[in-house]
């Protein structure tokens, strides 16, 4: 099966309060881990990233009810958390939950080929399911990095991966677990290359 792995929304306004502020190394720590192992494995990894113009043309409903703009283009909020390893890694902007709704995403996975999806990031509840959501219906398997995600509401969390898991056949796999699928999905190439480090 071929893979790839979704970083949902790792950048600083995310992180600014609580719960997620006292998480955020872990959870870094979580998709750096997860980004080395696709490396190592071959396997592509895209960086999600939410964006909207000052203008209020990109804002969701909730934002414009309210008159208040979030995670404007170019600004601090904007920017991956210190210690991301994503810089030599493609990235797509969305304006919504979902990582399919209004981007170029599925185009991009279908350019390479994928079949299944790894997602890790934030928030469990919302982003990361709304677009593991999304990926069901475009027909895309779904693995869940749980060492590589966290929530602002972790019940809401556990109850939504809970029914996405057991509705989607979604799995919520260790970071142990994913490394043995990555490895296991290795191009022939890649593992003899690793076999040579290692030599």
């Amino acid at each position: 099966m071929n893979t790839a792995v979704l970083i949902i929304d790792m950048q600083n306004a995310f992180f600014e309060a609580e719960p997620l502020a006292s998480q955020q190394d872990r959870v870094v720590t979580g998709c750096n881990e997860l980004i080395r192992a696709a490396r190592e494995s071959g396997t592509k990894v895209m960086m999600v990233c939410t964006e909207h113009e000052r203008d209020k043309s990109t804002w969701t409903l909730s934002m414009l009810d309210d008159d208040q703009g979030f995670i404007f283009s170019g600004s601090e909020q904007a920017q991956f958390v210190p210690g991301l390893d994503w810089h030599d890694l493609p990235r797509v902007v969305k304006i919504r939950d979902s990582a399919f709704v209004a981007t170029d995403l599925l185009l991009r996975l279908r350019n390479w080929n994928v079949d299944r999806l790894i997602l890790a990031g934030v928030a469990s509840h919302n982003c990361v399911a709304q677009t593991a959501a999304d990926a069901f219906a475009h027909n895309f398997h779904v693995v869940y990095a749980v060492d590589a995600m966290a929530s602002t509401d972790e019940h809401a969390a556990d109850e939504v991966l809970a029914v996405l898991s057991a509705e989607y056949r979604q799995p919520q796999l260790s970071a142990a677990e994913i490394r043995d699928l990555l490895a296991s999905n290795a191009s022939p190439t890649t593992e003899t290359a690793q076999t040579k480090e290692r030599s």
